[in-house]
């Protein structure tokens, strides 16, 4: 039997070895230089003025909602259609969460829909819009952007997936995702899966230098280090804790390894993208197939995700062939925890439906070509029963 296949998989080469090595013999372990480093490489590399280094992608959304101010009781809108996460920030900080239906054509959160929650809303008390880049296609944000002026809101773009990804804009220019044009804040995961693999590990990116000097506070205990911003004069051993923040540190060792797997990043993009069109050739005219698209043009293909007719049953088989595809994801609305808001199926019918046929295929740069050809003839067996 072929060795286990899963949906996602880190890329540790000798380089990051002897990178991470190279800091565990260094002075610094922590709060050193190699963590500048990696956020002046990665906020270049998407295009920033900012960025700040974080614990994990759910510490980054946690600091975002904290330094835009959001305050118990507050809405914002964001998909159901994603990591538990991209929800569960907004209830760190008490607000209530508002999920808008996806579009059934790209899998994102349907900009019409969010229009509509607006339009029709007679309470008020909405303070933002958490768009998500659910499998690596990047939102349109500068028709989001228009959409939050209009209603005074701000935007985080929930990027983890998308690192290297881009849409067009209205004037044909490239907006790489995560490089603060149009949203507030974005941020990315470095979890094993994703493009850039630290072992756990976020990024915050934005162009508003008040909102990042504000971050790099909250993520160190609300400390203030800069002697300049002294409250109180205790001496040449300056810090004080001048608000509430958290220890959501980043490691120079994982720093250090971020650096190296960034100078590979567009390699794997171009993997990603080579075996995102083999499926879509293998499956193009397949009848139990629906909902797959050609290899879209900015697309950073974290995940590839195929509508399957039978899927709970196809799922099983291809475990049985060592093949853990995976769903990406049960409906946010749906979980134990937002039922208790008065989510209920069928709230959000696009999302569901989605949900009952989704499977995400494997997809990473490290699967053979002889791996994915077995991917591809264990479904067509399956079908063909």
């Amino acid at each position: 039997m072929m060795n286990k296949i899963p949906y996602g998989r880190q890329h540790i080469s000798e380089e990051d070895i002897e990178a991470v090595v190279d800091v565990l013999k260094s002075d610094w372990l922590t709060q050193g230089p190699n963590i500048k480093l990696f956020e002046e490489a990665f906020a270049k590399y998407v295009g920033a003025k900012y960025a700040v280094a974080v614990s994990n992608g759910t510490a980054a959304l946690h600091l975002n909602v904290l330094a835009l101010g959001l305050q118990p009781g507050e809405k914002v809108i964001t998909t159901p259609i994603t990591f538990v996460a991209s929800a569960n920030c907004i209830r760190y900080c008490g607000g209530e969460v508002v999920f808008a239906d996806i579009d059934p054509e790209t899998y994102l959160l349907d900009i019409n829909a969010v229009r509509a929650i607006l339009e029709n809303d007679k309470e008020g008390n909405f303070k933002g819009i958490i768009p998500v880049n659910f499998a690596g296609r990047v939102v349109d944000l500068e028709a989001f952007r228009k959409l939050a002026d209009e209603f005074a809101l701000w935007i985080i773009e929930d990027a983890c997936h998308s690192p290297g990804g881009y849409f067009t804009d209205s004037h044909g220019e490239i907006q790489k995702s995560g490089n603060g044009n149009f949203a507030d804040l974005a941020i990315f995961s470095f979890h094993p899966v994703k493009h850039i693999a630290t072992g756990e590990g976020g990024m915050i990116t934005t162009n508003n230098e008040m909102l990042f000097k504000k971050l790099l506070n909250l993520r160190t205990h609300g400390i203030q280090q800069d002697f300049q911003k002294k409250i109180y004069d205790h001496g040449l051993w300056y810090y004080e804790m001048q608000e509430l923040g958290f220890n959501y540190r980043f490691t120079d060792f994982q720093a250090a390894l971020g650096l190296s797997q960034l100078k590979r990043a567009d390699q794997g993009l171009v993997r990603r993208k080579e075996i995102a069109q083999k499926y879509h050739d293998a499956f193009a005219n397949a009848a139990f197939v629906h909902g797959q698209s050609g290899v879209i043009e900015g697309h950073a293909y974290h995940l590839y995700v195929v509508e399957f007719e039978n899927r709970d049953k196809l799922i099983g088989y291809l475990r049985e062939k060592n093949i853990w595809a995976q769903v990406h994801y049960i409906p946010a609305h749906l979980m134990p925890y937002y039922r208790q808001f008065g989510w209920k199926d069928g709230d959000l019918p696009l999302s569901e439906n989605y949900y009952s046929k989704c499977l995400s295929l494997p997809v990473y740069p490290t699967l053979t070509e002889e791996e994915q050809e077995f991917v591809i003839d264990t479904i067509n067996k399956f079908y063909r029963g």
